[in-house]
C-alpha cells in the first residue's frame, strides 16, 4: 500500500510539475506581446449574452488574471473576469473587447496580446481620474502586465453615467485629464485611445454630441461610432452590437497605429 501511495505521490509531483514548466514557458513567451488596457463602464465590462459563438478560446490572446503564478490566461468570455473593481462575476458577460482581440489578432497574426479588462458598471468619469483607486489599479495592473510585453493602446467605453447636462458639459475637460495621466503614468505621451460612443437615445444624444468632439480635442485619439447598434433596454448593447462595437475598436486602433508610426 506505501508503494502505491508513493507512487500516486510521484504522479502527482510530476503532473504539477509539468503544469508549472508549461505556465513558466507561456510566460517567457511574452516578452514582445501587444498589451492593451481596456477600462470603462458596462458596455466595457460586457452585458449582452454570451452566445454559443462567442465561447470560443481566441488564438494568441491572453487575459491578465492578477495572478502572480498565473498572470495570464487565453482569453474567452467573460473577459472582465479578473477585473479588480467588478461587479458580481454573474454579471459579467459579453463586450466588445471580445471582438477587439479577434481583430487586433486578425489583424497581426504572428503576435502575441495581453489585454488587462478592468472594467466596472454604473460607474462615472470622476471615478476613473488621477488620484482614484480605479486609475491606480488600471495603472498597477498594467505596469504589472507589462513585463510581457508594450503598451499598444487603450480602449475605453463610458458616458452613460455622465450623459445628464452638468456632469456631459464637464466630460471633456475630465476626459481629457483621464487621457492625459495615463499617458504620463506610462510615459507613453502619444498612445493611441479610443473610445465609443454610447447608445443613442433621446437622452443620451448630447453626450455623444460631446464625445464627437474629443478627437479633434485630444491628439492621438478616435471614436467608434454606435450607428447601426440595438439594445434590449436603451443602455446596453445586444450581442451582434457588441461585437460590431468591438470591431470598430480594433479598426480605429489600427489606423491611429498606423498614424503613429507615420505610415
Amino acid at each position: 500500500m506505501a508503494k502505491y501511495l508513493l507512487f500516486a505521490l510521484a504522479i502527482i509531483v510530476c503532473a504539477l510539475s509539468c503544469s508549472s514548466n508549461k505556465q513558466m514557458s507561456a510566460v517567457s513567451d511574452t516578452e514582445n506581446w501587444d498589451i492593451y488596457l481596456v477600462i470603462g463602464q458596462s458596455n466595457m465590462a460586457g452585458r449582452a449574452e454570451i452566445r454559443q459563438e462567442d465561447q470560443q478560446v481566441i488564438d494568441n490572446v491572453y487575459l491578465y488574471t492578477g495572478i502572480s503564478i498565473m498572470p495570464w490566461e487565453a482569453a474567452k468570455n467573460p473577459m472582465n473576469k479578473y477585473s479588480s473593481i467588478r461587479k458580481n462575476i454573474e454579471m459579467q458577460r459579453l463586450g466588445p473587447s471580445y471582438s477587439f482581440a479577434q481583430s487586433m489578432h486578425e489583424a497581426t497574426p504572428n503576435k502575441k496580446i495581453g489585454l488587462v479588462v478592468n472594467a466596472k458598471g454604473g460607474t462615472r468619469i470622476a471615478q476613473w481620474l488621477s488620484g482614484t483607486k480605479f486609475f491606480s489599479d488600471a495603472v498597477s495592473r498594467t505596469r504589472i502586465a507589462l513585463k510581457s510585453g508594450t503598451l499598444k493602446g487603450i480602449i475605453w467605453h463610458q458616458g452613460e453615467s455622465d450623459s445628464d447636462e452638468i456632469r456631459r458639459n464637464l466630460y471633456l475637460g475630465r476626459l481629457e485629464e483621464l487621457v492625459h495621466g495615463l499617458r504620463e503614468a506610462f510615459d507613453a505621451p502619444n498612445l493611441p485611445f479610443v473610445l465609443g460612443e454610447v447608445y443613442a437615445t433621446e437622452k443620451r444624444e448630447p453626450i455623444n454630441i460631446i464625445l464627437s468632439k474629443v478627437p479633434g480635442f485630444i491628439k492621438n485619439t478616435a471614436l467608434v461610432s454606435s450607428a447601426g447598434t440595438s439594445t434590449p433596454d436603451d443602455t446596453h448593447f445586444d450581442a451582434p452590437s457588441a461585437i460590431l462595437m468591438g470591431q470598430r475598436y480594433a479598426e480605429k486602433m489600427l489606423e491611429l497605429q498606423l498614424d503613429k508610426s507615420g505610415n
